[in-house]
């Protein structure tokens, strides 16, 4: 009798333990506060954003610049797509996808059964792309037109987002990634691709420029990420990786 007794209140105590135990509560995204400075940047917008300046948004008048031949030694853009390491099916999304340039890298990699989705807040960055795709006969990319505080992603629908060069010009850059964490399925990652501002030979005015450092703290917000990987083996860029927590 005393072992039965025994194990009957040893079984009670592990299922009360258990039960009794709270778990931790998700931690909340904290917003930062975005400040306003008359002396900025000429380069900038004024706006600071966990201090750093916002820098002004290319203009679609550039696009010829984003396909300049000589982007394929500055940027080693076949260095970035090994380092995305892309698979069949996959849903990548190219928040500031520009005039596609990448775009069209990806398309073959990710192949019929997965999907490019190119986003932008300019229409006539979005009308090179279509018009691009068309001629060249690609039906695996399709275009989306974002605002300056949603990219206009599928919640929980994106494999990998990547953005190259642009981040840095977001107007609201808390906002932008709040909905492409929401975007990212679990286990997805986001890309930062960035000129090293710790580099003073990369040839890129200041504020279009951004440290490792800055990156990872303006995702600190974000609990949902964590910093998996910097891929430093472009000669210019950053290739700053973070994963969503969870199972993909």
């Amino acid at each position: 009798m005393r072992r039965t007794g025994g194990w009957v209140v040893a079984v009670i105590f592990l299922v009360f333990g258990m039960v009794a135990i709270p778990a931790d509560p998700p931690r909340k995204r904290e917003r930062p506060v975005y400040e306003a400075k008359a002396n900025h940047d000429p380069d900038g917008i004024g706006k600071f954003y966990m201090g750093r300046e916002i820098a002004m948004v290319m203009g679609y008048g550039a696009a010829g610049w984003l396909e300049r031949p000589e982007r394929v030694k500055e940027e080693e853009p076949t260095k970035l797509v090994e380092a995305l390491a892309v698979k069949p099916g996959m849903v990548v999304a190219d928040v500031g996808a520009g005039s596609g340039y990448h775009d069209f890298l990806l398309s073959p990699l990710v192949g019929e059964k997965g999907k490019v989705i190119a986003s932008d807040i300019q229409p006539e960055m979005l009308d090179l792309i279509r018009q691009k795709a068309k001629r060249l006969k690609v039906t695996n990319i399709e275009t989306v037109k974002g605002t300056d505080d949603d990219p206009k992603l599928p919640v929980s629908g994106v494999d990998l987002i990547i953005l190259v060069d642009v981040y840095h010009e977001f107007a609201k850059p808390f906002e932008m990634t709040e909905k492409m964490v929401d975007a990212l399925k679990p286990g997805g990652r986001l890309v930062f691709v960035e000129f090293k501002l710790e580099d003073e030979k990369v040839p890129i005015k200041l504020v279009h420029k951004m440290s490792e450092r800055q990156v990872i703290k303006e995702m600190e917000p974000f609990p949902e990420l964590e910093h998996t990987k910097t891929v430093n083996t472009l000669a210019w860029q950053h290739v700053i990786i973070f994963t969503k927590k969870g199972v993909k």
